[in-house]
């Protein structure tokens, strides 16, 4: 019991969400769609959830995947857009999020060439 009323910092992690969207600077891009695969890691308090077992004392990772689901569904020119807006929507909604990190990654870009992915990282 010792150990976890030490913890305070943890790491979250929701790995591999896939959506069907409409972003691309290509007009087609944007009435066609791809597929896009997006990975969060977030840095956050787990202390209260780490000692009470109660998804309330918790970052709910539900409610985080709905956010992202979202903002998806909103049609951008650019992949930072559309990490940009998860992200400062992510911190702005969740005062316990000390450090996000967000990747969105376009399945087979249309850029002339056999390309598997092109992906954007940003972190707050």
């Amino acid at each position: 019991m010792e150990i976890i009323n030490r913890l305070r910092m943890g790491v979250i992690e929701i790995e591999g969400m896939e959506f069907y969207a409409y972003h691309g600077h290509f007009a087609e891009e944007q009435i066609v769609g791809n597929r896009f695969i997006v990975d969060l890691t977030i840095n956050t308090d787990c202390s209260k959830a780490a000692k009470s077992d109660d998804l309330a004392d918790a970052l709910n990772y539900m409610a985080v995947y709905q956010v992202i689901k979202e903002e998806m569904q909103i049609k951008s020119h650019l992949l930072e857009h559309v990490a940009g807006r998860i992200i400062n929507r992510l911190c702005d909604n969740y005062k316990t999020i000390e450090k996000a990190k967000i990747k969105i990654s376009k399945l087979n870009p249309p850029m002339g060439g056999q390309i598997e992915k092109v992906s954007v990282t940003l972190e707050r």
